[in-house]
């Protein structure tokens, strides 16, 4: 039988289940991955199940988003996770040692294996030939413990790439055309394996950038080859025994195909408030830009960087753009360094941030009101940036770099480029901040956990009720996002502390929602949330979920809900309706009285109910589609509920 990666390396890594499309399957995890935003919540979780260390081939804990340390809730987080990662076995990398995805590219990927990851952007991973994910903090908990992961046995669409970038259009442009073809909905279930002769053109960060941003797809992961770049790549990160060939067998099947002529892109443009809202650069040239900011996990490789500078050799930023670089990772910067490369952006005016995640979260670096801002980082949200008139567009290095020294929109092949930067024969490899290699899968069993008064504990999900008797508390419209549900920036730092962080549930998008849900909570009201299509798009932040059900959700209703989203849910006890008919989303308003009097038989059956709208007098279907694991989970009233009740 002729086979392609995806099911070669899911098939290899096959608990139970069969390979059939749609069919619920199981894998074995090699690698997991937590970063400091999710990892505690993750640690708290892995230390309730009582096991007594990590079971995979090699779990890491970074810290890269909660770096700023305004008061002691993130020193704290971060205390917390280096004593988890010494007590339990995992590898500790210490703040200022870079951004998650773009290390694990560096230092561990593995081509053929498995990588689960507490991080929307996990898919990153693939790029050096991955099945790598995001998931919700808990299924990430339970791999640690040598768990199997759950999905959907995905149909793979292939991306057939031919001919050859020109100057001035990188991996960013061809991610964004992908995104324009299929937008950022309606690819739930689905996996994107990239082929053809055009791939032998891009480099392994180049492949990883355009695998970072399919979560902005909404796929469950993409993949690319695992060839003689990758190889090349991995023998400059002094890890050449880590490569396997992996391609496709002719013949292989796919659900569907879409091709790219590499030589015919041009620069593209993600604009606001969605990274699927893709437009040719071309239609905002002379624009005026405020801000440009270059890096995330997105596009701060060596490769992405050294272009930048090399633009920005010998000239200074346009006066009135505020320019700000962050490295992903410190091999990155050191590198720059070493090549005098630093020098450059500061001489140019740039201001060099921490390499952190950041401004990619609205960590800092928020722009003005109602300015435009450029960047090279994966999502453009309302408001993800700090600022919520900010217009957030997306861009490559090169086109950022462009409007750095213009001020405008400017088409980067209009510029003086430098020549392609290949990667390096060897990487500079200094790997000091990464602590407890020596120890990994094993731990230290007298090692002390440091807990200071923010790391708060998992909260606890009840058994499901006969009856659903409750209030639609909000109603939202299309593409609500996670950064909606739970705000990111000046809000994270509470992510270990549950009571804290609910505070803030739909904050900009409903400042009222957290007193009204906390009193129909303790009024013995259930809290209903109704929405439209793509709901739960962007991060894996399993607080999303987490927080609303301490509020006492206890469903959702929706016209469709996103993958990550939707397990995060059914892990914390609430349940993710579908309209029967989505007409049905228009005669509903928020304080509606929804009651559904058979809400635990139609879990435990076929998942579908009636529900009344007691406010309005008339009767919808609702229904959702469950494994037998995921009816446990909910009536019992989540994951860890169910795991204690074994």
């Amino acid at each position: 039988m002729a086979w392609n990666i995806v099911e070669k390396i899911l098939d290899a890594h096959l608990v139970s289940g069969k390979m059939v499309p749609g069919e619920e399957i199981a894998i074995r995890i090699d690698q997991t991955l937590t970063q400091d935003a999710t990892g505690t919540m993750v640690d708290l979780q892995f230390e309730s199940m009582g096991v007594d260390r990590v079971k995979t081939d090699l779990s890491v804990s970074y810290v890269d988003h909660n770096t700023i340390q305004v008061g002691f809730e993130n020193a704290d987080d971060h205390d917390y996770l280096e004593s988890v990662a010494k007590r339990y076995g995992e590898i500790f990398s210490r703040p200022g040692n870079g951004i998650c995805h773009q290390l694990h590219l560096e230092r561990f990927g593995k081509p053929g294996a498995t990588l689960l990851g507490s991080d929307s952007h996990t898919p990153t991973g693939g790029g050096i030939g991955m099945v790598a994910i995001g998931a919700g903090g808990i299924d990430v908990a339970v791999a640690m413990a040598g768990g199997p992961f759950y999905l959907a046995c995905p149909r793979v669409t292939r991306i057939w790439l031919e001919g050859k970038l020109q100057a001035g259009v990188s991996a960013k442009d061809v991610i964004l055309k992908v995104l324009q073809v299929f937008g950022s909905k309606g690819n739930v279930g689905k996996v994107f394996e990239y082929a053809g002769p055009g791939v032998a053109t891009l480099n392994v960060p180049a492949r990883a950038t355009i695998t970072n941003m399919g979560a902005e797809l909404g796929v469950t992961t993409s993949v690319f080859p695992s060839d003689q770049v990758t190889k090349a790549f991995l023998r400059a990160q002094g890890r050449e025994q880590d490569w396997v060939e992996l391609k496709a067998d002719d013949g292989a099947s796919y659900d569907a195909e879409l091709k790219i002529n590499l030589s015919e892109l041009e620069p593209m443009v993600a604009c606001p408030h969605n990274p699927g809202n893709v437009e040719p650069l071309s239609k905002f040239l002379g624009q005026k830009v405020n801000q440009v900011l270059i890096g995330s996990c997105t596009n701060s490789s060596y490769r992405d960087l050294k272009t930048v500078a090399l633009m920005l050799r010998g000239k200074k930023i346009a006066p009135h753009t505020e320019v700000g670089v962050a490295c992903g990772s410190r091999q990155v910067i050191e590198m720059l360094s070493q090549e005098g490369l630093l020098f450059d952006f500061f001489s140019a005016g740039v201001r060099l941030l921490e390499n952190a995640c950041g401004f990619c979260i609205g960590n800092h670096m928020s722009p003005g009101t109602n300015a435009v801002s450029l960047r090279t980082s994966n999502r453009n949200f309302e408001g993800r940036s700090g600022t919520q008139s900010a217009q957030v567009y997306l861009v490559s290095p090169e086109s950022a770099a462009a409007a750095a020294l213009t001020g405008v929109f400017t088409d980067p092949r209009t510029m003086d480029l430098p020549d392609p930067v290949e990667d390096p024969v060897a990487f500079k490899i200094d790997d000091s901040l990464f602590l407890y290699g020596e120890t990994a899968g094993r731990g230290i069993p007298e090692a002390e956990i440091v807990r200071g008064p923010n790391i708060g504990q998992v909260p606890s999900g009840k058994p499901m009720e006969e009856k659903l008797d409750g209030v639609a508390t909000i109603k939202v419209g299309d593409r609500i996002t996670t950064d909606h549900i739970m705000p990111a920036g000046q809000r994270l730092k509470y992510r270990s502390n549950i009571p804290v962080y609910a505070q803030y549930v739909f904050e900009h998008t409903d400042p009222e929602f957290y007193g009204n849900a906390s009193r129909n909570r303790d009024a013995g009201l259930a809290n209903v949330i109704v929405a439209g299509e793509s709901y739960g798009q962007g991060s894996s932040r399993e607080h999303a979920a987490m927080c609303p059900m301490y509020l006492g959700v206890k469903a959702l209703i929706a016209k469709s809900v996103e993958r990550i989203h939707r397990a995060n849910l059914i892990n914390f006890g609430i349940v993710p309706f579908v309209f029967s008919d989505p007409s049905d989303y228009d005669r509903i308003e928020k304080g509606d009285r929804l009651v559904i009097d058979g809400f635990r038989a139609a879990i435990a059956g076929d998942g579908k109910a009636t529900v009344r709208d007691e406010t309005k007098a008339f009767s919808f279907g609702v229904e959702v589609d469950l494994s037998e694991r995921q009816r446990e989970f909910l009536l019992c009233g989540g994951l860890l509920a169910s795991i204690a009740k074994r």
